[in-house]
């Protein structure tokens, strides 16, 4: 008997195949595939794996770029991209190795993704109709064999068609809404790739409202009055108890009463304790908001550091929606296996002291997987950020077993001639759970001295402060995700991309994420034209129905004719409208290209408005007034580049450009074009020295958005350049820029001096 078992990556494979075997396995080669040999209990078994979706859908007998389009099927995937066609090995490597196994089982992830996954290499790869299924949620050995021994022989077919019905919906709307806009801009007499998608029209809606709500909102005055004091030399801050004051009439009295007024008598001490519950265990949304807020790192890339922490074996599953830690994972082993880790040693030791090891679990659940959890096993080799997200899964899980902390809250009344001003402090009285969530707990601690009743504390000042309403908030990546949660829109796994892929159309930008202009129009021309498309409770109840069909309570194929039916008639109207949607669409992209594109008014002629323009030579800023202002500024002739809003002391505009680490903010700088390069003074000496490489161009200074450099002269031709660092030429590297955009760099060999001999 031999047993096959496919997981869905190749590192899960090898981690199942050093679980199982007795020994140790072999692993043989299949062009870029691979497989384990092994025996488990001395039965042979093939381990191999996918990589990722070996499959996709795309339209039957595609013949034209039409809509709409309801006829797809499933097609190995390396025939839908060049790109991907290293995929035909694994599949190669999957039907070679079923014509020698008995039995099948899939190891993939156990969630609705991997379940599709597993059931398309099934039923194409392997051309079976039914498989075993092993279900874990982590890669370590003792769990890995559990699963095998307690595998179901049966697929979970509820998450199985729940996943397919997923994917057919996400590709009728992705792909039909799509070209429908798409053709929309074509028909107008113009060209532009569209998206949309059954999420992502909701979730740009949202943004997009709230964009449209601190546009319209209007601040409005109100005054608050603050007092400064001390009381037996410590400082005192209080404010007036009716807090924000909209009629400056009330103000004006209230300061005319307590004007001169040297003291402040304590009218009344309130204390109060409340008790702070430990956290929740990490669901995969709160542990992206956690991670986003504190090191700012992205919901996605935040779910892509946790699935890499999941395949070494020293964390659990991450996507799970679960709050919620079962004793039988045994708390006790894991505290004890992570007290080996020395920064971990103290906190397991004192928590392994307890009586009971009960978790403060949330409401939330999943049926597939427990919530986020270290599995104990030390980490080996883990980058800065995979340590962060590790270190606060640690602690988030060491500080669930806590006692809840107590705060302490001491409110102070100030009588000032029958005007009352109050003060509150909130401090930590016992840390408990926050000792285990070092340095991820965030709170103010604000202690106030020791009053009582009648102490009267000295007023250094009494003042009135001018403030403005303030607009609502902008999401960020982290409070949207929840927001799409909250709204049942996308699923844990999905919902970061579908943020990141709204950053990438252009629709949204910034961290504290603003809507462009482009984002606004297109959805006003949705809830103008197709407002279903926008509309989040069609999307929440084709979510609520794919639960149903995991349940067993409906049936695919009833989803997807709704779904069609629906878009048919949809679609059908968009039809008629199709050069009015694209005139509105093209002129959108016309606003949002020129909002880009502005850097700011021009401090040259003090009139026109500089913006980004292109040349022969690529993209500058120049000046809208030209030819009567010639004003021009250097910028990098590729990468995002944006106006800040702000300019330096001359007038010059500040901006931010390239993205992620690269990302700089700096003014950019005036070009004097003109002016002959022989007749300026060198700066540095190596300034008209050959060029090392065509040895024909002269090395001259030049300047961009990063700073000085020698170029050779001989430009285009020659794309030679020499880097300066510190006011000192690096001309023994030079850099050299080939037509293919590689850049190499280049030791420059000294020639050696050969002494003769004397002759004698």
């Amino acid at each position: 008997m031999t047993e096959l078992i496919i997981t869905e990556k190749p590192s899960s494979a090898k981690k199942i195949a050093e679980a199982l075997a007795d020994g140790k396995p072999v692993q043989k080669k299949n062009k870029q595939s691979s497989y384990f040999e092994l025996t488990h209990n001395k039965k042979k078994i093939l381990v191999t794996s996918a990589v990722g979706h070996l499959y996709g859908l795309a339209e039957k007998n595609s013949s034209n770029w039409s809509y709409p389009v309801f006829d797809i099927e499933w097609v190995p995937s390396y025939k839908m991209s060049a790109a991907l066609k290293y995929v035909k090995d694994y599949i190669d490597t999957i039907q070679t190795l079923t014509k020698v196994a008995d039995e099948i089982t899939i190891a993939c992830d156990y969630d609705v993704e991997g379940e599709v996954i597993g059931f398309n290499v099934v039923r194409f790869a392997c051309k079976k109709k039914d498989a075993n299924r092993m279900k874990f949620s982590t890669m370590t050995k003792p769990d890995l064999v559990e699963s095998y021994d307690t595998k179901l022989n049966h697929l979970d077919w509820g998450q199985a068609f729940a996943g397919e019905t997923r994917h057919k919906l996400d590709w009728f709307y992705g792909i039909n809404l799509s070209r429908a806009l798409t053709a929309s801009v074509k028909a107008a007499g113009s060209f532009k790739i569209m998206s949309a998608g059954r999420v992502q029209g909701p979730a740009l809606k949202i943004l997009a409202d709230r964009e449209k709500e601190i546009q319209a909102f209007k601040p409005e005055p109100f005054w608050q009055i603050k007092l400064d004091g001390e009381f037996k030399k410590n400082a005192v801050e209080a404010w007036h108890e009716k807090d924000k004051i909209f009629d400056k009439k009330v103000v004006d009295e209230i300061l005319s009463k307590v004007k001169s007024q040297k003291e402040a008598v304590v009218k009344s001490v309130n204390r109060t304790q409340r008790n702070q519950a430990p956290p929740y265990p990490f669901d995969l949304t709160s542990l992206q908001s956690e991670s986003y807020n504190l090191f700012r790192i992205t919901p996605k890339q935040t779910l892509a550091i946790a699935q890499t922490l999941y395949l070494a074996g020293v964390t659990s599953y991450p996507r799970t929606s679960s709050q919620q830690l079962d004793p039988k994972l045994g708390f006790a082993k894991i505290l004890q296996s992570l007290g080996s880790q020395p920064e971990y040693g103290l906190l397991c030791k004192e928590l392994l002291k307890r009586k009971e090891l009960k978790p403060n679990n949330g409401k939330k659940t999943d049926p597939a997987h427990p919530a986020i959890y270290p599995t104990g096993l030390a980490p080996k080799g883990l980058k800065p950020q995979e340590n962060k997200i590790y270190d606060l899964i640690v602690k988030r899980f060491m500080a669930t077993f806590c006692e809840a902390a107590v705060r302490e809250t001491m409110e102070v009344a100030l009588d000032v001639k029958e005007e009352i001003f109050l003060t509150k402090g909130t401090r930590t009285v016992k840390e408990n759970w926050h000792v285990f969530y070092k340095p991820y707990v965030k709170l103010e601690e604000v202690t106030l001295p020791d009053m009582k009743e009648k102490d009267v504390v000295a007023i250094k000042e009494i003042s009135q402060v001018d403030k403005e309403t303030q607009p609502p908030k902008r999401y960020n990546q982290s409070s949207i995700i929840k927001e799409l949660e909250k709204r049942n829109l996308g699923t844990k796994a999905t919902r970061a991309d579908i943020l990141d892929r709204l950053f990438q159309r252009g629709y949204v930008e910034g961290v504290q994420i603003t809507t462009t202009q482009l984002g606004i129009s297109t959805v006003e021309i949705l809830e103008k034209h197709a407002p279903p498309i926008v509309d989040e409770k069609l999307t929440a109840d084709f979510e609520n129905e794919m639960e149903e069909i995991r349940e067993g309570k409906k049936k695919e194929e009833q989803v997807l004719e709704k779904a069609q039916k629906f878009l048919t008639g949809m679609l059908a109207d968009f039809k008629k409208k199709e050069k009015s949607i694209g005139e509105d669409i093209i002129q959108s992209l016309r606003e949002t290209i020129e909002t880009q594109n502005n850097m700011g008014p021009c401090p040259v002629c003090k009139e026109g408005q500089l913006t980004i323009k292109r040349g022969r030579f690529g993209r500058f800023v120049g000046c809208d007034k030209y030819p009567d202002c010639t004003a021009i500024y250097n910028i990098p002739k590729a990468g995002m580049v944006s106006y800040t809003g702000k300019n330096d002391e001359k007038g010059n505009p500040i901006v931010i450009a390239g993205s992620g680490k690269k990302k700089r903010e700096n003014p950019l700088t005036l070009s004097t074009p003109g002016q002959p390069e022989e007749k300026k003074e060198k700066k540095y000496p190596e300034e008209g020295m050959t060029c090392p490489t065509c040895n024909e161009g002269k090395m001259v200074l030049r300047k961009s958005f990063y700073g000085e450099f020698l170029g050779c002269n001989n430009y285009p031709k020659c794309k030679t350049l020499m880097n300066i660092k510190e006011g000192k030429v690096d001309k023994e590297h030079p850099v050299v820029k080939t037509g293919d955009s590689k850049t190499t760099k280049k030791t420059v060999k000294k020639k050696k001096t050969v002494k003769k001999k004397s002759s004698k």
